[in-house]
C-alpha cells in the first residue's frame, strides 16, 4: 500500500489540499495541491554537479498542456507547441520565490516541474503551482531553508474590495494585479502591474498578502 499523506485547509472562500504519496513516487519529492477546481501536480529532482559550479542549477518548468481546459491542440498540427509566454511568466515566479531559500554554497543540480493537470478560471494556477513546489522541495530531503506561499491579490477599485486569488472574471476588472510571496517571517517577491492607486491602497494590499499568506 502506499503511504498517501492528505492535508486540507480553508484558504479564502476554497479549500486547498496537498496530497503526497501516490503519484509520482520515483521523484524526490512530489505533491498534488488542489485548490477550488485548479490542480496541479510539482515534482522535484536532484542530482549532484559533474563539475564545481559558483551558483545554483535550478530549473523550473510550468507546463500547461491543452488538456487541462479539456481541449485538444486544433489546427494542422495536434502536438502541444513551445511554453507560451504565460507558462514562462509563472516558471519565473515560481524560480524568484524558491531559489532564495536554497543555502548558500549549495551547488546540486535541481530541477522543479509543475504539470497544470486541470485549469479553473476562479483559481490561479500561479498561487497552486508555487505552494505545490515549495510542499514538493519540503519533502525531497533537499536542503530548503523553509516553505514559502503566495496568492494573487485584486482590488476593485469602484468598490474599495481586496480579493484574495480572484477570478479571472475579477481580475479583468481590477485596478491591480499582485503576486505575492512569502515565508513566515520574511517577503521574498512582490510583482505588481496597477492602475493609479494611493499609498494607503497599496499599503492594504500589502497587508492583506503579509496577513493571508503567512496563514
Amino acid at each position: 500500500m502506499f503511504d498517501i499523506t492528505r492535508k486540507c485547509v480553508e484558504w479564502g472562500d476554497r479549500s486547498l489540499t496537498i496530497e503526497s504519496g501516490k503519484i509520482a513516487r520515483q521523484a524526490g519529492g512530489a505533491v498534488v495541491v488542489d485548490y477550488g477546481g485548479t490542480s496541479v501536480l510539482a515534482t522535484v529532482v536532484s542530482q549532484k554537479s559533474k563539475e564545481a559550479v559558483d551558483f545554483l542549477p535550478l530549473t523550473v518548468q510550468f507546463l500547461a498542456k491543452s488538456y487541462a481546459v479539456g481541449k485538444i491542440p486544433g489546427g494542422f498540427f495536434k502536438r502541444e507547441g513551445k511554453p507560451s509566454d504565460r507558462e514562462t511568466l509563472i516558471s519565473r515566479i515560481i524560480d524568484r520565490s524558491i531559489r532564495p531559500l536554497f543555502p548558500s554554497g549549495f551547488s546540486d543540480e535541481v530541477a522543479v516541474v509543475c504539470n497544470l493537470l486541470s485549469y479553473d478560471a476562479s483559481s490561479p494556477p500561479e498561487t497552486v503551482a508555487l505552494i505545490g513546489a515549495s510542499a514538493a522541495l519540503a519533502i525531497s530531503g533537499i536542503p530548503f531553508h523553509c516553505p514559502v506561499a503566495g496568492a494573487r491579490i485584486g482590488y476593485i477599485k469602484e468598490e474599495g474590495r481586496y480579493i484574495l486569488n480572484p477570478s479571472a472574471d475579477e481580475l479583468s476588472v481590477s485596478a491591480l494585479d499582485m503576486f505575492y510571496a512569502r515565508t513566515d517571517t520574511s517577503i521574498l517577491m512582490v510583482e505588481s502591474e496597477a492602475h493609479e492607486l494611493t499609498e494607503a491602497e497599496m499599503l492594504g494590499l500589502c497587508s492583506l498578502g503579509m496577513s493571508t499568506v503567512r496563514k
